[in-house]
C-alpha cells in the first residue's frame, strides 16, 4: 500500500480550508504516492516560493505524483507545466472535484484540468467540518472577487464573486457546534460580497445576525476579514452581540487619497477614519487589524507618511504589512515604480510601528480577566485576537476566563 498523499499549503486561511477539503476528495479517490501544492499568487514572492517548494518536495519524494494546484496554477498553468518536476497542474474549480481527483489517482487524463475561472458560477459544495485544530473551525460562505485593485491578481486566479446559501452555511455551522466547536471563523475571497448574488441579495449582516440567532449554542462568531466600505448596517449592528468577536481585520491598503484612488480602492482615508470611530462606538473593545501596502507605485514621502499617520488615526493594532510588488498583468505593474531599497524600508516602518500598536496594546490587557480560546495545551486566543502563553496546560478547544499576568511584547502570558 502506498503513503498517503501529502499537502503543501500556501497562502491564505481559505487555500487552508479547501487543502483540507481537497485531503478528503483525494482520500475517498484512493490516491496514494502524491503531493499537492496548493499555491498562492498574492506577490510575486509568493509565486517563487510556490517554485522552490515543488523542487523541494520533488526531492524528498522523487517517485510521488507531484500535483500543483492554486492561484499561482490558475493564473499561470504555463509556467508549473514546464517545470520538470510538475505532473499536474489542477485549476482552483478543479480542484474541488472529486472527478479530478479520481483522474489523477488513476493516473490517466492530461496533465492540465483547468477551466476558465471567469465562466465558474457556483461556490464549491464541499464542506470540512473545521481543521487544524479542535478548538476554531472556518466555513468558507465566499469565494470569488468583482473588484478591480490595480494591484491585485487574485480575481483572475478565483472568479467572480459567488456565494454560499445562508441555510448551508447555518446547517455547516449547527454541525460544527455540535461535534465541539466553540469558535467559527467565516471566510472567503472577499467576505463583504456575500450575498449580492443571491435571490434577494443579502448582505452580510444577514447572514451573521442569522448564524447568531439559528445557533444559538455557537460560543464565538468571528471574521476573517472584511472591506469595510461593504460593512451593512446588520454588520455593524451585531457588533452589539457578546458572540460576535470584537476583532475586525480591514482591507485598508493606504492612507494617502490620491494613492488610494491609484490602486481603485472604494474609499478614502477618511471614510476608514470614520468607520473605525463608528465601530468603536457600538463596541469600545474592539481591536482593528489591516492590510497595508508599503511602496506602491508613485508612493511619495509625504503619501507614505499619510499611511503611517492613518495607523494612529484609526487605532490599528495588527498590521499584514505587504512590501509592494508588481504583478505581471495588472494596471499597478505599469504605473511608475518606487526603489525596490526604499520599498523595503518603508515595510520596515510599517511593521516597526505596528510592533508598537502590539506592544501597547497587549500592556493594556495587563491584569484582565480574559475568556480565551485554547488552541493548543499551552496557547490560545483572547476575543481581540491575541495570542496568550498559557502557564497551565489546559484542554484544548476549551473556552476558560484566565487573568492575564503579563506578555512579551508579542504575546499575553496567563
Amino acid at each position: 500500500m502506498g503513503a498517503k498523499p501529502t499537502f503543501v499549503t500556501l497562502g491564505c486561511r481559505l487555500n487552508a480550508y479547501e487543502s483540507e477539503a481537497m485531503k478528503d476528495l483525494a482520500s475517498g479517490s484512493g490516491a496514494e504516492d502524491m503531493v499537492v501544492i496548493n499555491t498562492c499568487a498574492v506577490t510575486n514572492e509568493a509565486v517563487a516560493k510556490a517554485r522552490r517548494e515543488i523542487r523541494r518536495m520533488r526531492r524528498t519524494h522523487p517517485d510521488a505524483q507531484i500535483v500543483v494546484t492554486g492561484c499561482a496554477a490558475q493564473i499561470d498553468p504555463d509556467k508549473f507545466l514546464a517545470m520538470p518536476e510538475v505532473d499536474r497542474v489542477l485549476g482552483n474549480s478543479e480542484k474541488m472535484q472529486a472527478r479530478s481527483w479520481s483522474q489523477i489517482a488513476q493516473r490517466s487524463g492530461p496533465r492540465l484540468i483547468l477551466s476558465d475561472i471567469m465562466e465558474v458560477s457556483e461556490t464549491a459544495g464541499h464542506l470540512i467540518d473545521g481543521f487544524g485544530s479542535r478548538s476554531r473551525a472556518y466555513v468558507q460562505v465566499q469565494n470569488g472577487c468583482d473588484h478591480r485593485c490595480t494591484f491585485c491578481i487574485i480575481p483572475f486566479g478565483r472568479g467572480n464573486s459567488r456565494s454560499v446559501g445562508a441555510g448551508i452555511v447555518v446547517d455547516q455551522i449547527r454541525r460544527l457546534v455540535g461535534n465541539g466547536y466553540n469558535e467559527v471563523v467565516l471566510t472567503g475571497v472577499d467576505l463583504t460580497s456575500w450575498g449580492a448574488d443571491l435571490p434577494g441579495s443579502p448582505p452580510l449582516g444577514n447572514l451573521v445576525q442569522r448564524i447568531l440567532t439559528l445557533v444559538p449554542d455557537l460560543k464565538r462568531l468571528r471574521l476573517s476579514s472584511i472591506d469595510q466600505v461593504e460593512a451593512d448596517s446588520d454588520l455593524m449592528d451585531a457588533l452589539s452581540e457578546p458572540r460576535f468577536m470584537p476583532h475586525l481585520h480591514l482591507s485598508l491598503q493606504a492612507g494617502d487619497d490620491l494613492i488610494l484612488k491609484r490602486m481603485k480602492r472604494r474609499h478614502l482615508r477618511n471614510d476608514a477614519i470614520a468607520f473605525c470611530e463608528d465601530a468603536r462606538r457600538r463596541r469600545p473593545d474592539i481591536v482593528f487589524g489591516a492590510d497595508l501596502i508599503a511602496g506602491f507605485p508613485t508612493e511619495t514621502d509625504a503619501a507614505f507618511e499619510n499611511t503611517c499617520d492613518l495607523i494612529t488615526s484609526c487605532g490599528l493594532t495588527w498590521l499584514h504589512v505587504f512590501p509592494f510588488s508588481p504583478r505581471p498583468g495588472t494596471p499597478a505593474a505599469r504605473m511608475p515604480q518606487v526603489d525596490g531599497a526604499v520599498i523595503r524600508e518603508r515595510a520596515t516602518q510599517l511593521r516597526r510601528l505596528g510592533a508598537a500598536r502590539v506592544d501597547n496594546y497587549l500592556a493594556t490587557e495587563v491584569g484582565a480577566l480574559r475568556p480565551v480560546l485554547v488552541e493548543t495545551p499551552h496557547r490560545g486566543r483572547t476575543e481581540g485576537f491575541a495570542e496568550v502563553v498559557l502557564t497551565e496546560a489546559r484542554s484544548e478547544g476549551s473556552l476558560i476566563d484566565l487573568r492575564i499576568a503579563g506578555h512579551d511584547g508579542a504575546m499575553l502570558i496567563a
